[in-house]
């Protein structure tokens, strides 16, 4: 499987840097809270619930993940250009992971 190929829905935002793709859970509070940070910062992303495709694809992702990280799996996963991750949405430690300050 290639990651790149999955059926990702695109948000549009003014900063294009870094690529940011979000694997999540349709149904988790934490999930949303992240993509709604990077929508209110202004960032363009892709993501996929992946509780909304077959298992065996799911199952299949969070394997790759997991080896391409050397990290477990949890909701959201958020990797940036494709070299770097975030499990779980933490406010200071992805304001860190992209650069930006706190809102004041």
């Amino acid at each position: 499987m290639d990651l790149e190929t999955l059926p990702y829905t695109s948000k549009t935002g003014t900063r294009d840097k870094p690529d940011i793709v979000i694997f999540a859970l349709s149904t988790c509070g934490f999930c949303k809270r992240a993509m709604s940070f990077l929508d209110d910062k202004g960032f363009l992303y892709r993501y996929l619930h992946v509780d909304t495709i077959p298992l065996d694809q799911k199952n299949e992702i969070k394997a790759i993940l997991r080896e391409r990280f050397k990290e477990n799996v949890a909701f959201p996963f958020a990797v940036f250009d494709n070299t770097s991750h975030l499990v779980g949405f933490i406010q200071p430690d992805w304001e860190r992971s992209l650069g930006i300050g706190a809102s004041r």
